[in-house]
């Protein structure tokens, strides 16, 4: 479907110029910015927990919401003129509002009913909950974040969707502790990361009006953290799934190549049936490992949606 012809203002161009950066790595880098000028269309991802895809298409048209199909994900539509918490098939958990590329990296995960699994920055829950669902509400997931008040809304999400395998805690992914679960390791872990946030610009148009390189820098630290945990506590065999909302390569490719030089883990390859961009091996001075092409760069103006970058670990078996 061709993307609609978009001028910029001035002010929109000096919005977007951190962005700027990113232009040796980016193909038709004026339809990156003109897309990420654009609103981002609302979407929202069918609960299975509670209703089936078929139940949720009925309750729609019933409740005469115009929606569309999202071809790659029978679990998501597009809602192009409602919001997604504004009708009854919401109140009843039915469906949940999730952005189109927000689904991705519990669909890559692809945890197994009756396994173990840490969400470790899972606040407000929306992969925290799909993963429930993807498991059928069986087996443990545990949901980690540091800040209470998101906290509260990732506990208020799990109760309207139903999912009642998700045990929550309060601490820093970085420390985090296998005590309370009797020092059991887990099958997958999903370490979707706080970052610069700069692929939610369709969806929050101010995201970059206080962007710096040092933020960047400063949380690419946290992130290398929480990764490197998230391999340590997953069993041998185990797959870990690291994503981020950011173009940054400091928050990407160099989180990746920092892991796999201080434990044991190997990315690979995996489908993706969306149109994507792979990994970069070298931006500015610095040089990646070549398996971090392995990973998925998505940007807004491949699929109309937000940006989002993916990428698959495996530790390897004893």
């Amino acid at each position: 479907m061709p993307f609609e012809t978009h001028k910029p203002t001035a002010s929109e161009r000096r919005t977007m110029e951190p962005l700027d950066r990113y232009r040796p790595i980016i193909d038709d880098f004026e339809a990156f910015i003109d897309a990420c000028e654009r609103p981002l269309p609302s979407a929202i991802r069918v609960n299975t927990i509670k209703a089936t895809v078929e139940r949720v298409r009925t309750a729609l048209a019933d409740a005469d919401i115009a929606y569309d199909p999202v071809d790659w994900h029978d679990g998501l539509f597009v809602l192009p003129e409602d919001s997604p918490g504004a009708n009854w098939p919401y109140f009843h958990g039915w469906i949940h509002g999730q952005e189109e590329v927000s689904v991705i990296p519990a669909t890559v995960l692809d945890p197994q009913p009756g396994e173990r699994v840490w969400d470790a920055c899972a606040a407000p829950g929306s992969k925290t909950t799909q993963l429930a669902a993807l498991m059928e509400d069986t087996g443990e997931v545990v949901a980690t974040d540091n800040n209470l008040g998101r906290i509260s809304a990732l506990r208020t999400n799990t109760e309207r969707l139903g999912a009642t395998t998700v045990a929550v805690t309060h601490e820093d992914g970085r420390n985090h502790s296998l005590k309370p679960f009797d020092g059991e390791g887990y099958d997958r872990a999903l370490v979707d990361v706080p970052c610069s946030c700069e692929g939610t610009i369709r969806k929050n148009p101010d995201t970059l009006e206080d962007w710096s390189l040092s933020h960047v820098e400063g949380i690419s630290g946290v992130q290398k953290g929480i990764l490197k945990r998230a391999v340590e506590v997953t069993e041998p065999g185990g797959t870990v799934v690291y994503s981020t909302c950011t173009f940054a390569p400091e928050e990407n490719e160099a989180v990746l190549d920092y892991v796999l030089d201080e434990v044991a883990c190997e990315i690979v390859d995996y489908d993706l049936p969306l149109n994507h961009a792979p990994g970069i091996t070298d931006w500015e001075d610095e040089s990646f490992d070549p398996s971090v092409a392995d990973a998925k760069r998505i940007y807004p103006h491949h699929n109309d949606t937000g940006g989002f970058f993916c990428a698959k670990l495996e530790v390897p078996a004893e």
